[in-house]
């Protein structure tokens, strides 16, 4: 199992939490005082909740669960992608559409439509167009590719989802609620910790704080991977 320590969270800043009069009040137990008008996450919790929720992830994965990573702020959006794709989950992680989960039929109707025009890329298709043509499918395929290319290999629908700023992917949330669809967030102080399954604590504007999340769950699913690896070459 993973040893995660108090040392390494204040190493990575986990325990910032917002400006006091920013705070959500629903967050108070998860508080541990306050310093210069910052609210200070009790990292024991923490702690308490990251190996919680790995743990469960680790569970999912190794009965080849699918996780479905969303973040789609400009400061951990490149993160999300780097590692999503370091233990083959999916992701978003630029703007989330409205019914990206509810309206699921829909939605692999245009992963259909991209995998279809990167197809028609590889075989020269642009070769034929005019410009303004070519231009036009280069805007589609960009647009296209920039909301969908994280799940455009997802088949269904995830069995969680993991959230690195839940008041930011409040939408995302509710489509996970709606459908019973796990839900693993990051939840700062001012944040609403409501319709979240495992909650964890801590400050989702910082890079570092956010690797540190991102790592450590990769690692837990990485090691429910090989659990059902293991066991499926085994049998």
């Amino acid at each position: 199992m993973f040893k995660i320590s108090i040392y390494d969270m204040v190493k990575s800043g986990v325990h910032f939490g917002h400006q006091t009069r920013y705070w959500n009040p629903k967050m108070k137990k998860f508080i541990f005082g306050i310093k210069n008008k910052i609210h200070i996450i009790n990292l024991e919790k923490t702690l308490l909740m990251i190996n919680k929720a790995m743990n469960e992830l680790i569970k999912i994965t190794s009965y080849n669960g699918k996780i479905l990573f969303i973040g789609t702020k400009f400061i951990a959006y490149k993160a999300i992608k780097v590692y999503a794709e370091n233990c083959n989950q999916f992701y978003v992680n630029h703007r989330w559409l409205g019914g990206m989960l509810t309206n699921w039929k829909t939605v692999k109707n245009s992963i259909l439509k991209l995998n279809n025009l990167e197809i028609q890329l590889q075989n020269g298709i642009l070769d034929k167009l005019t410009k303004k043509e070519s231009l036009l499918y280069k805007n589609k395929l960009i647009k296209l590719k920039k909301s969908l290319d994280g799940i455009k290999n997802m088949e269904n629908l995830p069995d969680a989802i993991f959230v690195i700023d839940s008041n930011y992917e409040k939408i995302a949330i509710k489509e996970a609620n709606q459908l019973g669809i796990k839900v693993f967030s990051i939840v700062d102080t001012n944040s609403d910790p409501r319709g979240i399954d495992y909650i964890i604590p801590g400050n989702d504007d910082s890079i570092y704080a956010i690797k540190f999340y991102l790592n450590n769950i990769t690692l837990a699913i990485n090691e429910g991977i090989a659990i059902y690896r293991s066991f499926h070459l085994n049998m």
